[in-house]
């Protein structure tokens, strides 16, 4: 089976990109969703554990966590060395299960792939990419976004150039959704091709 890692920066359309390879039938393995259900679950005793205060009714309260971790690099590094082990055994399941299944390919899609030293836990990489201002357009119209935050968010990631150069496949979600389709459709027939399936 062939791992496929895909990432990119905030507001360049890596989750409407996933959805696409699902819909294409590629299991998707989502680590933000997989971090939501951690945080209702077997992370919450964790964190409240590290973050006295932060969990309501056995549930993580996001707000309340970020307020405890924005802008305190420790604090941040205490809850990534939490949360970023249980995702990993949650997409490592999510893998042996597709594996057994017989899959071809499945897909991790991981935010912060390479910022998290994952490269080397997947196959291939798929970066999503978009013009830069595309991608301010898109986040600064997200609620209670704003520059200073988008500012922040990217001074932490890997910048986009450097994503792209490391890339095996791009996807450019500025071209409008048909145009990704149509390379995340080419993306998976390469690689079934690959595999011979």
């Amino acid at each position: 089976m062939i791992v496929l890692g895909l990432t990119g920066s905030i507001g360049l359309g890596k989750s409407t990109t996933a959805k696409m390879f699902a819909e294409a039938g590629v299991p998707v393995h989502d680590s933000d969703e997989a971090v939501h259900r951690l945080y209702s679950g077997v992370a919450a005793p964790l964190v409240e554990a590290a973050f006295p205060g932060t969990v309501v009714d056995g549930v993580v309260d996001r707000a309340k966590l970020g307020a405890r971790v924005l802008g305190d690099a420790a604090a941040l590094k205490r809850l990534e060395a939490i949360i970023h082990p249980l995702v990993r055994a949650d997409a490592d399941a999510f893998l042996a299960r597709h594996r057994t299944a017989g899959e071809s390919i499945a897909v991790l899609d991981i935010p912060l792939l390479f910022e998290t030293g994952g490269r080397g836990r997947v196959d291939k990489v798929v970066v999503v990419t978009a013009p830069a201002e595309v991608q301010r357009q898109r986040v600064l119209a997200r609620p209670g976004m704003t520059e200073e935050k988008l500012a922040a968010i990217l001074a932490k990631q890997v910048p986009d150039e450097e994503k792209r150069r490391l890339a095996d496949f791009i996807i450019d979600t500025g071209q409008g959704l048909e145009a990704a389709r149509a390379e995340v459709d080419a993306i998976i027939d390469e690689l079934r091709g690959q595999r011979g399936s």
